[in-house]
C-alpha cells in the first residue's frame, strides 16, 4: 500500500465527502421540520456542522479498513442517520417521500455545483491538479451517493420513497424488510448486484443529465 498515495487521496476527497454527507443529512432534517417533525432540529441535526453527522465507525473506520483491505478497489461507509418521526409529519405517507428525496436531491445539486466549479477553474486557467481532482471528486462522490441512496430497499432513501409511493398493503410489506435491510444491501453490494444492475446504469443516466445542465457553463468557460 502506497501511504503517500493514500494521503493524497484522502486530501482530495475529504472536503467533498464531508460536504456530501453533511448536506445530505441536514437536508433530511430540514425537510422533515418543514413538514411538521422537529425531532432532528431539536437534536441539533439540522446543521452544516459535519461533526454532528459523522459516525466514527461508518464514516471513518470502515472506509479506511476497506481501502486497505481491497487496495482501494472497494469503499463503503455511512453517516449517522437523521432521526425522523414520520408519524409527526402532517401527511406521513406523502411527506415521507419528500423527506427521503431531500438527501439524494442535495447530492445531485452538489454534483452540479462541483461541476460548475470545475468548468470555472478550467476556463480561468487553473491548472493545479489538486483542485481539479477535488472538483472531479466532488462530482463523483455526490453522483455515487445520489444513485446508491435511491436503491429501493429500506433503510435507504429509495426504500422509504418506495414505501411512500406504494399502496398501504404493499408499503407495509416492504417496510418489514427494514430491520434486515442494511445486511441485505451489504450482501448485494459485496456480490456486485447493486453495482451492476443499479449503481452503474443510474450513474450513467445522472452524468448524462448533468452533462446537459452543464452545457451552457461549458460553453461560457470552455
Amino acid at each position: 500500500m502506497d501511504i503517500a498515495h493514500l494521503i493524497q487521496t484522502i486530501a482530495i476527497y475529504a472536503l467533498p465527502v464531508l460536504f456530501a454527507i453533511t448536506v445530505h443529512e441536514a437536508a433530511h432534517g430540514y425537510v422533515a421540520r418543514h413538514f411538521g417533525d422537529n425531532t432532528a432540529y431539536m437534536l441539533g441535526r439540522v446543521t452544516l456542522n459535519p461533526l454532528k453527522h459523522i459516525d466514527p465507525v461508518g464514516t471513518l473506520l470502515m472506509p479506511l479498513l476497506l481501502y486497505f483491505a481491497t487496495s482501494g478497489a472497494f469503499l463503503f461507509g455511512y453517516a449517522k442517520p437523521v432521526p425522523v418521526r414520520f408519524g409527526n409529519l402532517r401527511d406521513p405517507k406523502r411527506h415521507m417521500v419528500w423527506v427521503a428525496l431531500a438527501g439524494p436531491g442535495a447530492n445531485l445539486i452538489q454534483a452540479f455545483l462541483w461541476g460548475i466549479l470545475f468548468f470555472v477553474m478550467r476556463g480561468s486557467g487553473v491548472t493545479e491538479p489538486f483542485f481539479i481532482k477535488m472538483a472531479q471528486g466532488g462530482i463523483l462522490v455526490n453522483v455515487v451517493m445520489f444513485a446508491f441512496n435511491l436503491f429501493p430497499l429500506p433503510p435507504l432513501d429509495g426504500g422509504r420513497i418506495l414505501v411512500g409511493l406504494l399502496p398501504y398493503r404493499q408499503a407495509e410489506m416492504v417496510s418489514r424488510v427494514e430491520p434486515w435491510g442494511f445486511f441485505i444491501v451489504m450482501a448485494l453490494v459485496l456480490t456486485g448486484i447493486v453495482s451492476t444492475l443499479w449503481l452503474q446504469p443510474l450513474m450513467r443516466l445522472t452524468y448524462a443529465l448533468l452533462g446537459i445542465l452543464w452545457t451552457p457553463i461549458a460553453m461560457i468557460f470552455g
